[in-house]
């Protein structure tokens, strides 16, 4: 319970507070507003204005609180924003033959991975990806290479390369081979080497000039990151988990950052319609 002194406080900061939303508004409004008159003097107004700013450092916690519940708003705003964008792009997200892919194409829940070798949360979420991978074979997962720190490390984008020129090539077992040995180095975060790509894609040789000049490369390259950033993703790893038929807003979870496997096993039921919030 409030203390009497701290209710009266609460009371002084809503009236200023209020006031300052009501002027705020007035400001995106075309019709002339009567402003109307205040009740306290300029003196009086000062006074709240102290008595205000002293209980609130004094009780630093509600500003915390304030902040918090402001941020997990926001989150969940953009969250919801992304689950509109990736229900608006499921084609694109569920029928790119030329982004790699791993499990049977007529499966009934799809996972998608947007991410980037360079990325140090990519790299921790990697053992658990392959974890749920063999204790869900009934799903397919598609890899979006998106470098995005490969202006930085260049050594990102060779990768994200030649990952999709072994898909091209060799299918999904040596991409997923291929991929796994990256990120099985713990290079990241521009430690990755022309290297360790090298020694990943085994017999295929690399020429990252006639890479670099690849058509089909270049374009899923430019249409993974166009279709990232057209659902709201910002960054590595970012993960869409859908059902392969019939998407809604419900079935769709977006997960914008790092996750582990048990919260990815959920949202792979979820999207398959079980009602077990955990598959044993």
């Amino acid at each position: 319970m409030l203390k009497k002194s701290n209710i009266a406080a609460a009371i002084l900061l809503s009236g200023v507070l209020g006031g300052v939303v009501a002027q705020g508004i007035s400001h995106f409004s075309h019709a002339e507003v009567a402003k109307p008159a205040s009740p306290f003097s300029p003196e009086q107004e000062a006074r709240i204005g102290a008595v205000a700013a002293d209980w609130l450092i004094a009780h630093p916690e509600v500003l915390v609180k304030v902040s918090e519940t402001l941020q997990a708003r926001q989150e969940a705003a953009a969250v919801k924003a992304m689950t509109e964008g990736a229900l608006a792009y499921q084609s694109e997200l569920l029928h790119d033959p030329h982004a790699p892919s791993y499990g049977p194409a007529d499966a009934k829940v799809v996972v998608t991975l947007f991410f980037d070798y360079q990325c140090v949360y990519c790299s921790h979420l990697a053992p658990d990806l392959t974890k749920l991978m063999k204790a869900n074979p009934q799903v397919r997962f598609v890899f979006r290479e998106w470098p995005i720190f490969g202006d930085r490390w260049p050594a990102s984008r060779l990768a994200a390369e030649t990952g999709l020129k072994i898909w091209q090539q060799k299918g999904s077992e040596a991409y997923l081979a291929y991929h796994n040995e990256l990120y099985a180095t713990g290079h990241n975060e521009g430690a990755l080497t022309e290297n360790d790509i090298r020694t990943a894609a085994g017999a295929m040789k690399i020429a990252p000039s006639a890479i670099a000049k690849d058509r089909d490369v270049q374009a899923e390259l430019t249409l993974t990151g166009q279709l990232a950033t057209d659902i709201g993703l910002t960054g590595t790893p970012g993960l869409v988990v859908m059902p392969a038929i019939g998407a809604t807003a419900e079935t769709i979870t977006v997960i914008p950052g790092m996750t582990d496997q048990a919260v990815l096993q959920m949202v792979i039921n979820k999207a398959a319609g079980l009602t077990d919030p955990v598959k044993k």
